[in-house]
């Protein structure tokens, strides 16, 4: 054994999705949150938001309006979004393993392998937290 420790990971998309409902939330006054006001609040390119809103959009977390005046809002209170359905909307499933998927169960061994319930008990460990945690909870925190 090498000593080495791989971890899961949620990418930058995931990360700055939260980052940027963050932003949102925190700054929404009853106008349109821009995305190059989100890009130098939170050191983030313009072009990387511009990847990550329509992601959060198409699940129905934001909503946007184009246009000088347009911009990014929440489309519910921060205390009605999980960190975990943020992270679902820009990153997918959340599983530890790749033949866990939506509770379809991907692989064919799972009948005889010793694992599956210790890596299906960690996906659902994995959801219950990220399920628990508010965005208005994350802005709380700091």
């Amino acid at each position: 054994m090498s000593g080495e420790v791989k971890a899961l990971k949620i990418s930058t998309k995931g990360r700055y999705g939260l980052r940027m409902m963050i932003d949102i939330a925190e700054h929404d006054n009853g106008e349109w949150v821009t995305i190059k006001e989100i890009s130098r609040r939170q050191g983030i390119s313009m072009k990387y938001l511009e990847q990550i809103a329509p992601r959060l959009t198409h699940a129905s977390l934001l909503r946007s309006e184009r246009g000088s005046q347009g911009g990014y809002r929440l489309m519910k209170m921060p205390w009605q979004y999980t960190a975990g359905e943020i992270l679902r909307a820009t990153e997918g499933e959340l599983t530890p393993i790749s033949y866990i998927d939506d509770d379809v169960i991907l692989c064919e061994r799972n009948d005889i392998c010793s694992t599956f319930e210790f890596w299906k008990g960690l996906g659902e460990a994995i959801d219950d937290y990220v399920d628990s945690i508010s965005l208005q909870e994350m802005i709380s925190n700091r």
